[in-house]
């Protein structure tokens, strides 16, 4: 049995599959595949059967807690899930049980999601690599720091999941592991009950097989306290019969792709310019200067969260974050304001690169999936991060290394139901269906 969130759902709402079914399918998955891939911290089987048999009761009698009723997700292991302990891939937080569920697994919940486990993130959502493999390869990185997530999802193990990104963890995971993800508008999606990296670039997202899913996700996630979305009017309009137009970042992008990456990616924009008008898009800011820029602010507001635990258990934390703790606490604040007045200036000047195109278009990553020493770089999804706006990434094929390669597609602030349409139709027209070896459907 092999079906995407959207069809599960619409099944469950006519009868044709159980909520039981579901979570037997993918916690089948789980005892097949996690041995190797080890996508998953906790699998809390129990609950997650409990909650099932009861939804499929309210389903035979016509009753629907919401749009996901049924559906089995994952929840990465930054997020707090009542009962269950949130470690955040580190030691020292072992065995620490979150009392209440954050607002984005509370809306969830609401909305009748079944809640498999906690997926493995890489420690405390930054750089030092985890115990998740590849599923195309287990010799290959699955990225981070949502790498159970996207691991759990290229198998099957879920139909959808929860991930976060600082820099590029919903991105990058996501474009190894042959997923798809949404790294919404900055703000757009709570961020409280979530261990928190860096408050100017933290974001909640949903991560699933297919655009489609994630739309659905994303329309069950809570808005942060302080998020004022504009006026209907000012929200980008489009008619239906209007020929779409992609902005294509060459300069960076494509010159920084490894040739095997920019080969794919080439042949999914001719495929598109067939049915929509791609053009060359001149950058509005310097995503070479932007690098360090990030890495500063995300250091230094790293360290202020954890400044007291690492003076007193160093040792506990892994060599990158610590590095990068180092960093930021060595940085100085005419330093840290100075890389906060080149953030602002970057967020006023990037949305201009979208004046007259609906989407722009460039490569999820620089390189196929790199080797397990490492998550792989930040290089193109952490001006993004930087920039506020909207990102859907999508597979769009497989490189010669056998590997999945997939494109990011950026809308404008508060664009992200249109950036999905978009990326929807993009999905259709790519006709990735590609899965790995070992865990097609049945399997």
């Amino acid at each position: 049995m092999e079906h995407d969130l959207t069809e599960a759902a619409a099944q469950v709402r006519s009868g044709q599959l159980r909520p039981t079914d579901l979570v037997d399918v993918c916690l089948t998955r789980i005892r097949s595949h996690d041995k190797d891939i080890r996508a998953w911290v906790l699998v809390d089987e129990e609950a997650a059967r409990r909650e099932a048999e009861t939804m499929t009761a309210e389903a035979a009698e016509g009753r629907f807690r919401g749009p996901l009723h049924g559906i089995p997700l994952g929840i990465k292991d930054i997020i707090d899930v009542a009962g269950l302990p949130t470690e955040a891939g580190s030691p020292l937080r072992k065995g620490r049980i979150a009392p209440d569920d954050a607002p984005v697994v509370a809306s969830l919940r609401r909305a009748g999601a079944i809640l498999l486990g906690k997926t493995v993130t890489v420690e405390f959502a930054c750089f030092d690599p985890p115990p998740t493999r590849n599923p195309w390869n287990l010799h290959r990185s699955p990225g981070g720091s949502s790498s159970g997530s996207a691991a759990a999802l290229a198998v099957g193990m879920c139909l959808g999941a929860l991930g976060t990104q600082t820099g590029g963890s919903l991105v990058r995971p996501s474009s190894y592991c042959g997923v798809a993800t949404c790294k919404p508008t900055f703000g757009r999606v709570d961020r409280a009950g979530v261990v928190p990296v860096s408050y100017h670039f933290d974001h909640v997202g949903p991560m699933a097989r297919r655009v489609r899913d994630l739309a659905i996700l994303l329309q069950c996630l809570p808005p942060s306290h302080d998020f004022v979305p504009p006026p209907a009017t000012d929200r980008s309009q489009h008619s239906p019969s209007a020929r779409l137009r992609l902005g294509l970042v060459e300069s960076f992008f494509m010159t920084k792709a490894a040739p095997n990456v920019r080969a794919v990616v080439e042949q999914a924009i001719c495929t598109l310019a067939t049915e929509a008008d791609v053009e060359i898009v001149t950058p509005t800011v310097d995503f070479e200067a932007i690098q360090d820029v990030h890495t500063t602010v995300m250091a230094v507001e790293a360290a202020a969260y954890h400044r007291h635990d690492f003076a007193a258990h160093r040792p506990s934390y892994g060599p990158m974050i610590a590095g990068l703790l180092d960093q930021g606490l060595a940085t100085s604040g005419v330093d840290y304001a100075d890389a906060l007045s080149y953030l602002h200036h970057f967020r006023r000047l990037a949305p201009a690169m979208l004046s007259e195109v609906d989407a722009l278009i460039v490569p999820a990553t620089d390189t196929t999936a790199p080797g397990p020493e490492t998550t792989g770089p930040k290089l193109f999804q952490a001006p993004w991060s930087c920039s506020g706006l909207p990102v859907v990434s999508l597979p769009c094929g497989l490189a010669d290394d056998g590997m999945p390669v997939a494109v990011q597609l950026v809308g404008p602030h508060h664009g992200d139901q249109r950036l999905l349409e978009i990326a929807a139709w993009c999905e259709e027209r790519f006709g990735f269906e590609a899965r790995p070896k070992g865990c097609e459907a049945g399997s």
